[in-house]
C-alpha cells in the first residue's frame, strides 16, 4: 500500500495513549454490567451479538500488546492516513478472529487481561518502534490513534445496541477518531473545493474544483463529531442524515455521497 501523500496532522502521543486506556476503560466498565440476556442481544453489526462486540473491544486494543511482542519490523510500511482505507480488505478474517475469541473466554477475563497486558507493555515503549499489523508495518504512536477509531466507532455500535447504557466518550479519543476520518476524507477526494466542518475537532478540504480563498466558502458541508463517524464508516447513509438534519450541506459540491463511507 503506497504511503498517502497528504501529510499526518500531529497528534500528542501522551494524549493518544492516554486516551485509549480511558475509552477502553469506560468500555470495560459498561461490559461487566451487562447481564447474560444483554450480552446476547444484536447488534447492527451484522450477525454480532453484544458478547462478540465485546470481545472485538479487546482484540483491538490487544493488538497493541500483540504487535510489541512480536519482533520489528525491518521497515516502515504503512502511513496513518492510508490505514481507513485499508480496514475493509481484512473484514472476513477479522470477523471470524472475534468470534473465535468471544467463545474463548467470558468478557471480564477478556478485558482483564488486555487491560494488564496493555499497560504492562505500553509504558516503556517508544512512539516510533515499529508494530506489525494486517495491512502493514506501522509506527506505534500511529497504531494507538487507529485505535481511537476502533473504540470511538464500536462504543456507538454498543450504545446503539443498548439504549440507555450510554457509554461516554473520552474526549482525546473522540477528537482523534473525527479528525483521522476527515483526513482520510481530503485523501480520498483530494482538493480544495469544498470545506467540511466537524465541530469542535476537525476542518478540512477537499474535491477537486474552484479553490476558495476569502469569505465564505461556495461549498460547506457541517456536521457533529457522531454523526461524521458514522458517514464514514457507513453506520448511516448520507441522505438519511441530511433527511434528519443531522447534516448541513451547501453548494453544488457539497454532496459527498459518493465518497463515502471512508472504511468498512
Amino acid at each position: 500500500m503506497s504511503p498517502a501523500k497528504k501529510r499526518a496532522r500531529s497528534y500528542d502521543s501522551a494524549k493518544i495513549r492516554k486516551a485509549v486506556l480511558a475509552q477502553f476503560g469506560q468500555v470495560r466498565d459498561a461490559v461487566l454490567t451487562l447481564t447474560p440476556e444483554q450480552l446476547s442481544a444484536p447488534t447492527r453489526l451484522g450477525d454480532w451479538t453484544v458478547r462478540e462486540l465485546a470481545a472485538h473491544f479487546t482484540m483491538a486494543v490487544g493488538a497493541v500488546a500483540r504487535g510489541l511482542e512480536m519482533p520489528e519490523p525491518a521497515q516502515h510500511e504503512l502511513a496513518l492516513l492510508d490505514w481507513p482505507s485499508g480496514t475493509a480488505t481484512e473484514s472476513g478474517a477479522i470477523a471470524d478472529g472475534t468470534r473465535e475469541l468471544a467463545a474463548s473466554a467470558q468478557p471480564s477475563e477478556l478485558f482483564a487481561r488486555t487491560t494488564a497486558r496493555t499497560e504492562e507493555v505500553l509504558g516503556a515503549a517508544p512512539d516510533t518502534r515499529l508494530i506489525p499489523t494486517r495491512f502493514g508495518a506501522m509506527t506505534l504512536a500511529d497504531f494507538l490513534v487507529t485505535r481511537t477509531v476502533e473504540l470511538v466507532v464500536h462504543t456507538d455500535d454498543l450504545n446503539d445496541a443498548l439504549p440507555g447504557l450510554d457509554v461516554p466518550y473520552d474526549r482525546q479519543a473522540l477528537a482523534a477518531c473525527t479528525r483521522l476520518l476527515a483526513d482520510a476524507l481530503a485523501v480520498k477526494a483530494p482538493g480544495a473545493s469544498t470545506e467540511v466542518r466537524i465541530p469542535p475537532f476537525a476542518v478540512v478540504q477537499c474535491v477537486e474544483g474552484p479553490r476558495h480563498t476569502r469569505g465564505t466558502p461556495p461549498n460547506v458541508v457541517e456536521t457533529d463529531p457522531l454523526t461524521w463517524i458514522r458517514l464514514a464508516t457507513g453506520r448511516v447513509g448520507w441522505r438519511a442524515a441530511l433527511d434528519d438534519a443531522k447534516v448541513s450541506a451547501s453548494g453544488e459540491r457539497a454532496d459527498l455521497s459518493k465518497l463515502l463511507p471512508i472504511m468498512g
